[in-house]
């Protein structure tokens, strides 16, 4: 408050007489600012609220399309019997890239052996198990890299029995131009690779170790020819279905090329 000094009349003194007070604005009370944000607030709950309800719906549409599968419960070795213990059920999301064997395989697949070393923990495909290996104990696995001219025109399947056979040219063998039999090499087909544009296909077959090296040889010199098997008795079809009943009669030996001179 401010003071001034004023001159009374008649007496020749002065007072200090106090100056009206003037107005002071005042500030709104905390609380009112307060009410008239909460509007804003109430606004982003809401908006919180509806997400978390959304993601809510998402999580459990996703979790209703999950589907229940083969896993490994511990880890099984290449050609060992997969028994009921080493199989437990998963259940995975629905995704068409991934194709393991369903829950409900579980009984027809105990019994069967695994292809490859299969490891904890990692979901079973179709491609992991067979009633019989196609590679047999003691057996190497060559690959063939073969031209459309010398493949039969059936389309080769794993499983199936073949016979490569020899085709060096004519004169370049012992004896100058003397014709002699062809020597040929049995073996089971394990793996086949797409075929290309011009009709070549890389595959795998198994054979002996003893004509593993001599095949070898053959293929880098692309001088052979690939033909199919006699089916043997109880043979039905081609593929997996046949690979047990054509294995014995294709196991490759050290004799097993009867045909050579």
């Amino acid at each position: 408050m401010e003071n001034r000094t004023v001159t009374t009349p008649g007496t020749g003194t002065s007072t200090l007489v106090p100056e009206p007070a003037r107005g002071v604005p005042h500030a709104p009370p905390r609380t009112l600012r307060a009410r008239r944000r909460r509007p804003a607030v109430l606004a982003m709950a809401v908006a919180l609220i509806a997400a978390g309800g959304l993601g809510g719906a998402v999580l459990y549409n996703s979790t209703g399309q999950r589907i229940a599968v083969l896993a490994l419960a511990h880890d099984v070795a290449y050609g060992q019997v997969l028994k009921a213990d080493d199989l437990v059920v998963a259940r995975i999301a629905s995704d068409p890239a991934l194709k393991p064997l369903s829950a409900a395989d579980q009984a027809r697949t105990v019994g069967m052996r695994a292809t490859t070393d299969l490891k904890e923990g990692a979901l079973l495909l179709k491609a992991d198990v067979a009633q019989a290996l196609t590679v047999q104990p003691g057996q190497l696995v060559v690959g063939i890299a073969a031209k459309r001219n010398q493949l039969p025109a059936t389309r080769l399947q794993p499983g199936v029995s073949v016979l490569v056979v020899s085709t060096p040219d004519a004169g370049s063998g012992q004896g100058g131009g003397t014709t002699r039999t062809p020597e040929s090499l049995a073996a089971v087909v394990t793996t086949v690779g797409k075929t290309d544009a011009d009709g070549s296909v890389v595959f795998d077959v198994a054979v002996s170790v003893a004509d593993g090296t001599r095949l070898a040889g053959w293929v880098a010199g692309a001088k052979f020819q690939v033909v199919l098997a006699p089916r043997t008795a109880g043979a039905t079809g081609t593929g997996g279905a046949s690979a047990g009943a054509s294995a014995p009669a294709a196991t490759p030996s050290g004799a097993a090329s009867g045909g050579s001179a």
